[in-house]
C-alpha cells in the first residue's frame, strides 16, 4: 500500500505542477531544468508502479485458491522480479529528478517547487517501499 501511494503522488506532482510557462509564453515545459524527459520518466514509473500495485495486490488477493505449487512459484518469482526492477527504475528516477532540480534555475520556477519537492522526496521513499 504505501508503494501505491508514493507512486500516486510522484505521478499527481508531476502532472498537477511539474509543467509550467513562462509569464512572456504560453508554451509549456518541465520544471525540472526544462528537461522534458525528467517528466515523462517520473510520470511513467509512477503510473506504472500505481497499476503494478493493483495488479500484486489483486494477485495476492487470489493467491490462497492457487492450488498448484508450480504456479504459486512464478507468481512469486514475478512479484519479487518486479520488485527488485522498479526499486532500481525508482532509484534512477530519484537520482534523474534530483540532478536536474539541482541545475534548475530558481527564476524558471514561478509555481511548482514544492511539488517538484514532493516528488523527489517520494521518489526516495519509493525505493525503500518496492
Amino acid at each position: 500500500l504505501p508503494s501505491q501511494v508514493f507512486a500516486l503522488i510522484v505521478f499527481a506532482c508531476l502532472v498537477g505542477e511539474g509543467y509550467t510557462n513562462a509569464p512572456t509564453s504560453s508554451e509549456l515545459f518541465c520544471i525540472f531544468n526544462h528537461n522534458e524527459d525528467v517528466c515523462r520518466y517520473g510520470i511513467g514509473i509512477g503510473i506504472l508502479a500505481f497499476l503494478a500495485c493493483i495488479f500484486f495486490f489483486m494477485v495476492d488477493i487470489y493467491f490462497p485458491q492457487i492450488s498448484n505449487t508450480t504456479d504459486r512459484k512464478y507468481l512469486v518469482l514475478a512479484d519479487l522480479s518486479f520488485s527488485g526492477l522498479w526499486t532500481f527504475l525508482w532509484f534512477i528516477g530519484f537520482c534523474f529528478l534530483t540532478n536536474q532540480w539541482a541545475w534548475t534555475r530558481a527564476e524558471d520556477v514561478h509555481v511548482g517547487a514544492d511539488s517538484a519537492r514532493a516528488a523527489i522526496t517520494f521518489s526516495f521513499f519509493s525505493i525503500f517501499s518496492w
